[in-house]
């Protein structure tokens, strides 16, 4: 891996972890963001424990997909082996995030997916958003980092990645993904906004259901189909 391609890949995952504090989605050292040089398999990673405000392009912590540090003086952050998963299983996404974001957290404490209740979700989200099983204690005593990430890779056995790109970890808390750490970023802003309306839609209405099959189709897919119309198809 180049040098400067080095130096980019730590800018963006510095951006994508200051922006997550922006967007009021972690406080203090709560959560990280990562993202992955496909082409040689190396992952830029907040460090563990650190504030935001003391992050910088520098201190930054490359790891190898096996998790070996490869750069950095510090520890990267202990949810590394989580993120190593979901890039080994997902071979298509490039930014990963994880928060302890306020709405989001507290459905997956609930230990309940997020029902797919109007078009802002269908915007962004195939669907409800799911909530894995609760951990296992013999996944606990094994590498708890490790089993959270193949937890969520069972979630996703019969769900299609590329069009849910968010889950939530019962008892925990969300992770989130995109095709850079941008995008992973804007996911998980995504999901705690989505979360937020639905505990005030099943608190206006406990007996809400989801939206109707059409209605996610049609705004999905105006999105993100094949056929895609919104938004504009140059940079504006």
């Amino acid at each position: 891996m180049g040098s400067r391609r080095l130096e980019e890949l730590k800018e963006d995952v510095y951006r994508a972890n200051r922006e997550l504090v922006e967007k009021n989605l972690v406080i203090y050292s709560f959560g990280n963001a990562s993202g992955i040089d496909r082409d040689s398999g190396i992952i830029a990673i907040k460090p563990s424990g650190v504030n935001y405000s003391k992050l910088s392009p520098e201190n930054m912590v490359l790891v190898d997909l096996n998790g070996n540090v490869v750069e950095g003086d510090l520890n990267p952050s202990s949810d590394t082996r989580t993120h190593l998963i979901l890039y080994r299983a997902f071979k298509e996404i490039g930014g990963v995030v994880h928060t302890h974001s306020r709405y989001a957290t507290a459905w997956a404490q609930s230990k309940q997916g997020l029902p797919c209740l109007g078009t802002t979700h269908a915007d962004y989200f195939y669907g409800e958003i799911p909530c894995t099983d609760v951990i296992g204690d013999e996944q606990i005593r094994r590498d708890y980092e490790e089993e959270t990430g193949c937890l969520i890779i069972d979630t996703f056995k019969n769900i299609d990645y590329k069009r849910m790109k968010a889950v939530l970890v019962a008892c925990h808390g969300p992770f989130s993904w995109g095709k850079d750490p941008e995008e992973a970023v804007f996911i998980s802003a995504m999901l705690e906004e989505i979360a937020r309306m639905n505990f005030i839609s099943v608190t206006l209405n406990p007996r809400v259901k989801n939206i109707k099959r059409s209605l996610l189709d049609k705004h999905y897919l105006r999105k993100h189909g094949k056929d895609a119309y919104y938004g504009q198809k140059k940079d504006v």
